[in-house]
């Protein structure tokens, strides 16, 4: 089945980037029209005249600082304002900061990777999902990780706060059904501009123990994220699924 968005609008967090760039590119590619967010301006600007160029559809870039609570209602207010109506919303923005013992881990930091990971999603999912479900449906993806079903010592932060997106999906999936449909991705290990700071050889080791023994290519996101922004996925919310190459 070939997935036709023709007409529908689609805002996309974190989508000057990485996996949010192949969604974009994948989500215009389908026919919708796009909305483009991240805290960069130029970066969505520069992928919005590719995006224009390349499918003819409308690109919107916007900045958005996704931990921010009146940037997330900025994003809202700006979509619905430029096309009248958000039919898809991928919260996608997520941050993952290093750190070397988990005594070092700051209040800051700690309160960053919440609220870029959890309360912004939180958000835009109740102003958006609640606008859809007025508006007569739609579909919001949430772009958790395998790191809140596998979590490890290195990323404790991140996975409490992806463990809070899966919770938050079933729940909003609730909130907003019928009409609205709310899923989650969870990624395994993907080759995107953060796996340049990857130490290779624990990577290969891990990457040994998947059913596909390899990382994933940012493209390969895309066929879920279109089944989920599509008519396919009719019967399809509250799920978490998995897209991490077989990680035991």
């Amino acid at each position: 089945m070939t997935t036709d968005l023709s007409g529908r609008v689609a805002v996309v967090t974190g989508g000057s980037r990485g996996l949010g760039r192949e969604m974009v590119r994948a989500l215009a590619g389908a026919g919708a029209d796009v909305v483009i967010a991240s805290r960069k301006l130029d970066a969505c600007q520069a992928l919005a005249r590719e995006v224009e160029a390349q499918t003819g559809r409308r690109a919107l870039p916007l900045a958005c600082h996704v931990g921010s609570w009146a940037d997330c209602d900025a994003l809202a207010d700006a979509a619905y304002a430029e096309f009248g109506r958000v039919d898809v919303l991928i919260n996608n923005a997520g941050i993952a900061p290093q750190y070397d013992r988990v005594e070092d881990v700051s209040e800051n930091l700690w309160d960053k990777v919440l609220d870029v990971n959890l309360k912004g999603a939180f958000r835009l999912s109740a102003r958006v999902g609640a606008r859809m479900a007025a508006d007569g449906g739609g579909s919001i993806i949430n772009v958790s990780s395998l790191a809140s079903l596998r979590p490890r010592p290195a990323v404790i932060p991140y996975a409490a706060a992806k463990a809070g997106v899966n919770a938050m999906t079933e729940a909003f999936a609730h909130a907003f059904g019928p009409s609205v449909r709310v899923n989650a991705i969870l990624p395994g290990t993907f080759f995107t501009d953060i796996s340049r700071h990857w130490d290779m050889k624990a990577f290969a080791e891990d990457a040994a123990t998947m059913a596909l023994r390899r990382g994933g290519e940012p493209h390969e996101i895309t066929g879920i994220v279109l089944y989920l922004a599509g008519d396919a996925s009719s019967y399809t919310t509250g799920a978490l699924i998995r897209v991490d190459g077989g990680f035991p």
